[in-house]
């Protein structure tokens, strides 16, 4: 049967179908539970976290489901961000501090942002099914310590080289990510402007470059796209962008009313929310934004429009909020999580070949 596979088997799932973790606030305890439960890979977000928040995520999504579950961080969480940057960062976004009638911000404490070393220990104490990460490898004794505490580990790729990268560090499997995909693109060897490969280009090759198993992700929110990426060769599909238009998810009304709009036909890439490479639905913000080729680095920049996308978020202004989205999310159809894996097993049944099924 087409559901046990390598993928399902390593990490103790009924289907090999992964829910993309989403930063930021977007990810929720109820979806990455409901997805677990379904007999998936729920996961949350956690690079945003404090330590103990982490741990206390943990233990809320336990007492919803006693089915593996992943949890993320980002590597290395900061951008190099000299002092200079803020002053030239706040002249940047003064416009919009003024027309959101808000006082441009001040250079922010030097813990504005949780401790990434702290980070991991909460993960290796909490002890989810399953660490993921992105942007890069973790030190050799970090992926060791998982080892021994029985967390499998998921690298992300954007390109063949990054997959061998991880591959060599002895991750238990690699996502392989398209530039279709929504929020962030996660290059860690190169430029993420020079990594835009597509994830239908991009699975088969780090397929025949890899042995271990490989998990498709980036505009697939279908059971036809997850049938195309199984016959590609991935032995799994990670799906963003589907599950955050699901009421389980923690995206903002004004996010999932957006994803289901005809806007959502529209995408781009930018590092106007961030300083990091993101893809999302375009608006005001990202088009006055795309000039701007001296923007703050991460989490710097995120910092800097947080106080924005606040206001923006209080005034019913999408206009001014990162509205993530992947190149797929004119596909969505499902607003409620069971309800998407089901159809999305069901449809990918029917689409596969014979040969894939037995």
């Amino acid at each position: 049967m087409w559901k046990a596979n390598r993928i399902t088997r390593l990490l103790n799932l009924d289907i090999p179908l992964i829910q993309g973790p989403f930063g930021g606030g977007l990810s929720s305890v109820t979806l990455a539970a409901t997805v677990s439960e379904a007999g998936g890979l729920g996961s949350f977000g956690a690079h945003h976290l404090a330590p103990e928040t982490i741990m206390e995520t943990a233990a809320a999504i336990r007492q919803r489901t006693d089915r593996p579950f992943a949890l993320n961080l980002w590597i290395p969480p900061h951008d190099p961000a000299p002092p200079a940057d803020v002053q030239h960062g706040t002249d940047l976004l003064a416009p919009y501090y003024r027309e959101l009638g808000l006082a441009p911000p001040t250079f922010p404490d030097a813990d504005y942002w949780p401790d990434y070393g702290a980070q991991v220990e909460a993960i290796l104490e909490a002890r989810p099914a399953v660490f993921s990460f992105v942007y890069g490898i973790p030190e050799p004794a970090i992926l060791s310590a998982c080892r021994q505490r029985g967390i499998r580990t998921l690298g992300t790729a954007t390109t063949v080289a990054e997959a061998r990268a991880l591959e060599l560090a002895g991750v238990d499997a690699i996502v392989a990510t398209g530039f279709e995909a929504g929020g962030h693109r996660v290059s860690f060897l190169d430029q993420p402007e020079r990594s835009l490969n597509g994830s239908f280009a991009l699975t088969p090759q780090v397929r025949d470059a890899v042995r271990l198993p490989v998990i498709a992700a980036g505009g697939i929110a279908d059971g036809r796209g997850m049938a195309a990426a199984l016959m590609l060769g991935a032995d799994a599909v990670q799906v963003g962008t589907a599950f955050l238009g699901c009421e389980e998810s923690n995206a903002s009304d004004l996010h999932r009313d957006a994803l289901f709009s005809e806007r959502a036909q529209h995408t781009g890439l930018t590092r106007a929310f961030s300083g990091r490479l993101a893809r999302g639905i375009r608006n005001r913000f990202m088009e006055e934004m795309a000039g701007q080729q001296d923007i703050p680095g991460y989490p710097l920049q995120t910092w800097l429009t947080q106080p924005l996308k606040q206001a923006a978020q209080q005034q019913g202004n999408p206009e001014l909020l990162a509205l993530w989205a992947s190149q797929a999310t004119p596909l969505l159809q499902h607003r409620h999580a069971s309800a998407l894996i089901r159809t999305m097993v069901s449809d990918c049944t029917e689409k596969l070949p014979v040969s894939l099924l037995n």
